[in-house]
């Protein structure tokens, strides 16, 4: 093929989708290493989770208004105000003088990091050829892999050697770069919308999925009444959720709903299990975090590799075959590391981390094809939307409740973080075949 994503014609494209993926990853996933001295520097390790909580809940928020108004006026709009806000963000972080307005800045990166997320899907559907969908996405994935590789590592070494605070402020100038190098493509195409009207029932449900969410952690924290009062959080977030996802997908509906509760399914199982998995060996075995550390990145060089494989052979494996490989391969990974958890045996928890970060790898990246693949033109905002919505709640959902489940039974907290991930992904292999269904016309 003359025209991969690397080509003249769309290597600055490419490179720009890449490079703000990977901020918006490295803010979500690498300031862990960073956040801790901030909170002591600010007298505010009581308010440290809603750091984390603030920044997924406004992201729903900026995942709806960000694709209402990619299908109502195109991508460029929302894209520019998205990066606008996600570098204020960084900026209110990063000069923060309180705990509280370190939360505020978090909540703008979230917010503007939603706005970005579905203009980015909605922009390669504009831009490159439904051949190369598979290969794009693949870079977006892989643009998640690697903060959790060098992020870590990267934002303690600048916290150390210079200021928490640079691990904000440094990225703004980065922001603006990748964001110029999509000007170009932004430009020369098309970019018009529907000019549907703004759907304020949608953003509103948002809102109250959002608060759902973020009340979802602390409220398991309180004594006695706490797990109940979750579960309720949850029950309300699922409610709030109901109308911002395809119809039919809490029934499982054939085509794009099936792919939207696969998603949340898949990103749920793997959210739980990366959580527990460096916690069980350092608390269950004694490994150092050194290690276990080394071992948690295994999952993410095979996820990459994973991603790696669908691309290349993405003209011989249906949608449908990729997410169903896929879902097997983290279904049987998921079930070796808690077996290994159980017995003690490292090399099959290590055997089976690498085996479910090659599933979700394979999975991952045809579940945004098929988003795209099934949605009308002027329905991909909202379909976007609603694909990086089921990750956010796939994961805060499935951690609430292994939470619930060692608030009444502390002895059972690893097999059942890792007894649910296997759980999920056997669903997601009994979902897969449903995801398939004949693509929308272009």
């Amino acid at each position: 093929m003359s025209d991969g994503a690397f080509s003249a014609k769309f290597r600055v494209a490419t490179t720009g989708i890449f490079a703000l993926g990977f901020l918006i990853a490295f803010e979500a996933l690498a300031v862990t290493t960073a956040m801790p001295l901030a909170a002591r520097d600010l007298h505010g390790q009581s308010l440290y989770a809603l750091t984390f909580s603030a920044f997924a809940a406004t992201g729903v928020i900026g995942n709806v208004i960000g694709g209402a108004w990619s299908d109502r006026s195109g991508p460029t709009r929302p894209l520019l105000v998205g990066a606008g806000l996600f570098a204020l963000g960084l900026l209110a972080s990063g000069t923060a003088p309180t705990m509280p307005i370190l939360i505020a800045g978090r909540a703008l990166q979230g917010f503007g990091a939603g706005a970005i997320g579905v203009a980015l899907y909605v922009l390669v559907a504009r831009v490159y050829p439904e051949q190369l969908h598979p290969r794009v996405f693949a870079l977006l994935a892989a643009a998640w892999v690697l903060p959790s590789l060098i992020g870590p590592f990267a934002a303690g070494a600048v916290s150390t050697y210079l200021s928490w605070h640079w691990v904000f402020i440094g990225i703004i100038p980065l922001v603006a770069a990748a964001t110029l190098l999509l000007l170009p493509q932004l430009r020369s195409r098309p970019m018009a919308g529907t000019g549907a009207g703004v759907p304020v029932a949608r953003i509103g449900w948002a809102v109250g999925a959002a608060v759902a969410l973020l009340a979802m952690r602390p409220l398991l924290g309180l004594p006695a009444v706490g797990p109940a009062l979750a579960a309720l959080a949850a029950v309300a977030a699922v409610v709030a959720l109901r109308p911002l996802l395809p119809k039919g997908a809490l029934t499982v509906a054939r085509g794009l709903p099936a792919v939207i509760v696969a998603r949340g399914l898949f990103s749920g199982g793997f959210c739980v299990a990366d959580a527990y998995l460096p916690y069980s060996l350092i608390t269950l075995r004694g490994v150092s975090p050194v290690i276990a550390g080394a071992i948690t990145t295994v999952g993410a060089v095979s996820w990459a590799a994973g991603s790696a494989l669908q691309s290349r052979y993405s003209e011989r494996l249906s949608d449908r075959r990729c997410i169903g490989l896929g879902a097997a391969a983290f279904f049987v990974g998921a079930v070796l590391v808690g077996l290994g958890t159980a017995s003690g045996l490292i090399p099959v928890m290590v055997a089976g981390w690498l085996l479910a970060g090659l599933g979700i790898g394979t999975a991952y990246p045809r579940l945004s094809t098929a988003t795209l693949a099934l949605s009308a033109p002027e329905e991909r905002g909202r379909s976007s939307a609603a694909l990086q919505i089921g990750d956010g709640f796939g994961n805060g959902l499935a951690l609430t409740v292994v939470g619930i489940v060692t608030a009444f039974a502390p002895d059972a907290e690893f097999a059942g973080a890792f007894g649910l991930a296997a759980l999920l992904g056997l669903a997601v292999l009994l979902v897969a075949p449903r995801t398939a269904t004949r693509a929308l016309a272009r």
